[in-house]
């Protein structure tokens, strides 16, 4: 390897590892944590490397990508210098001859530096196809792979021919009983590291958040409740919920909701209707859920029979095409009646607490769902359920025994 060559791929490679540190830090700043500013590669809704880096693409295998991409420049730099450290001795023992196995150090680099252009390439897709977001310094680090890989190319190779290389060099190594005990080791630790922060999403947040949404907007689940009652009549601790019936995050945070008065004691769930629909919400600068109105209406409505939250959990469990569709859909809610129902759904008493509903949410400065609030704390927004359950036992919920 020439002078100026292994300058150069330094130079890259120390590039790389830069960058993907910081891509490490917004990852997170984006994921762990709640103060973080903007990054400065945040600029709109399209270049925005902090809402990639908070979607679930942004990771491989529980591991996020930036962490990948620093073990992937520490590779480069490791083959760039291979041939000196194998060459390192102390009073005449040979430190490193281990990596001995490593014969044409630029072939590897070529090959890998091709390889991480091509998955960067499916990266590039699904950020401009799928998240319609842009991360600038990961599309920094796509061109910067394929530019390593261009300068390791051995001259009397060709991009093919350093495939055909690295591959005969690893066949040999394995050969060798001492280097395929230690590929075993390296794989076997590997696995033991990926199948660890898979599982766990240690690393991963926003996986572990996705599974959960999923799983409670699934619809599966034996949380549900009747009557008008959720949780103890007389508990200590009243947690206040405000939705909208056409917010799928909003059946996610009613659905835990329900899990929690399951599992736990001395709570009671307040439910509190705020459609983000300019029919009943005037406060609203912008149309956002048309008809929820209406579905907000029925649930009241529902509450005059001690149907609250039969009507409530049907509301979300299901999708409307008009009134006629919510009415027949109620029809399976047992002891309902729906005629009065309907007539409820549009009573002076019904619209005089809805708008009650909706000024009190925006009073306290709750304008948008799912919103919770536990003990004068607001939370906007969703959060795993572990968190929830333990920010109500630390408001005095009791496990249930």
């Amino acid at each position: 390897m020439t002078l100026a060559k292994r300058i150069t791929l330094t130079i890259l490679a120390l590039i790389g590892f830069i960058t993907s540190i910081k891509l490490s830090i917004i990852y997170w700043d984006a994921n762990f944590n709640p103060y973080a500013l903007s990054s400065f590669c945040s600029i709109n809704d399209l270049i925005d490397c902090d809402g990639v880096a908070k979607t679930t693409h942004s990771q491989f295998f529980g591991v996020p990508l930036a962490f990948w991409g620093l073990f992937l420049y520490f590779v480069f730099l490791f083959f760039t210098y291979v041939d000196k450290l194998k060459n390192i001795s102390i009073k005449g023992f040979r430190i490193f001859a281990y990596f001995d196995v490593f014969k044409n150090p630029l072939s590897y680099i070529c090959a890998i530096g091709i390889i991480a252009f091509t998955i960067s390439m499916i990266l590039a897709g699904i950020s401009i196809f799928e998240i319609h977001k842009i991360c600038i310094l990961c599309f920094f680090t796509y061109i910067l792979n394929l530019l390593i890989g261009l300068v390791a190319k051995p001259k009397d190779e060709s991009i093919f021919g350093v495939f055909i290389t690295s591959f005969k060099d690893f066949i040999d190594a394995i050969k060798v009983k001492k280097y395929a005990i230690a590929l075993s080791a390296v794989l076997i630790a590997a696995a033991g590291v990926l199948t660890y922060t898979a599982i766990t999403d240690v690393l991963a947040p926003q996986v572990k958040m996705q599974k959960e949404l999923n799983y409670y907007s699934s619809g599966n689940h034996e949380y549900k409740v009747s009557g008008n009652t959720l949780g103890d009549e007389n508990a200590e601790i009243v947690v206040h919920e405000y939705t909208d019936y056409q917010c799928p995050f909003c059946f996610v945070l009613n659905t835990m909701l329900q899990r929690a008065v399951s599992e736990l004691k001395n709570i009671k769930v307040v439910h509190h209707n705020l459609p983000l629909d300019m029919e009943c919400n005037p406060l609203l600068k912008t149309q956002m859920h048309e008809g929820s109105c209406m579905l907000a209406k029925y649930a009241i409505a529902a509450g005059f029979q001690g149907k609250y939250w039969d009507m409530n959990n049907m509301l979300f469990d299901k999708e409307f095409q008009g009134e006629q569709s919510i009415l027949e859909n109620a029809k399976s809610i047992k002891g309902l009646d729906i005629e009065q129902l309907k007539k409820d759904a549009y009573s002076e008493e019904t619209l005089k607490e809805l708008k009650r509903e909706i000024n009190e949410a925006n009073a306290i400065g709750i304008d948008g769902t799912p919103a919770i609030r536990i003990n004068m704390e607001t939370k906007v927004g969703i959060m795993p359920y572990e968190e929830l359950k333990q920010k109500l036992i630390k408001a005095g919920a009791v496990e249930r025994k």
